[in-house]
């Protein structure tokens, strides 16, 4: 069975962020075929295209990380009805310079946890807009607004609730199908 590489994105930079903790769920819950590692993006700077002619090399490896990955999965919060500040931040770098969009092509998918009740189904949605501009194929079902209660999660990313635990298994072999399905039709460069 071949492996894919997932790369995620935790849009929280919050170090007890119940984002990271799904996250961390996330890892454990994968299936076989998929090897997660993280993309981290909170020493980047602000983008700004000034940067276009000579990238500096925390944005030179965002990239890397991003290009050496099969797919990418966004385990995002909701800040003011979108997606924070960071995550944009990192996006905006990754799609740059103009011509070198690092997410074309490259399959993704995007879960968040929030304490209220729509769990993240705003932000996410904004997400799904700029994913579209950058052109990376999106997988659009199943859906996942999860709503955190203290204690879904144990330090070491076990779920608490068993029912929270196979939605969310049921989710990553959702992805690892749709990375597989992606790139059967749309197969990396080499």
């Amino acid at each position: 069975m071949q492996t894919y590489k997932v790369g995620y994105f935790v849009g929280s930079l919050a170090k007890a962020s119940i984002n990271r903790q799904l996250a961390q769920a996330l890892v454990r819950l994968a299936p076989p075929g998929l090897a997660m590692t993280e993309i981290p993006f909170k020493d980047l700077p602000l983008y700004s295209y000034d940067y276009d002619a000579d990238f500096p090399p925390v944005a030179r490896a965002l990239k890397k990380a991003i290009a050496e990955v099969d797919g990418i999965l966004f385990v995002t919060p909701e800040y003011n009805r979108s997606i924070p500040g960071g995550l944009k931040n990192a996006i905006d770098w990754a799609s740059r310079p103009w011509g070198q969009n690092s997410f074309t092509r490259k399959p993704s998918a995007v879960i968040g946890a929030s304490t209220g009740a729509i769990g993240t189904a705003v932000a996410q949605q904004s997400l799904r807009s700029v994913l579209s501009f950058c052109n990376s194929p999106q997988m659009n079902a199943p859906e996942a607004y999860i709503q955190y209660k203290k204690g879904l999660f144990t330090e070491d990313g076990q779920v608490t609730n068993e029912s929270t635990a196979e939605f969310l298994r049921n989710y990553m072999v959702e992805l690892h199908a749709f990375v597989v399905r992606v790139l059967t039709v749309l197969p990396r460069e080499q």
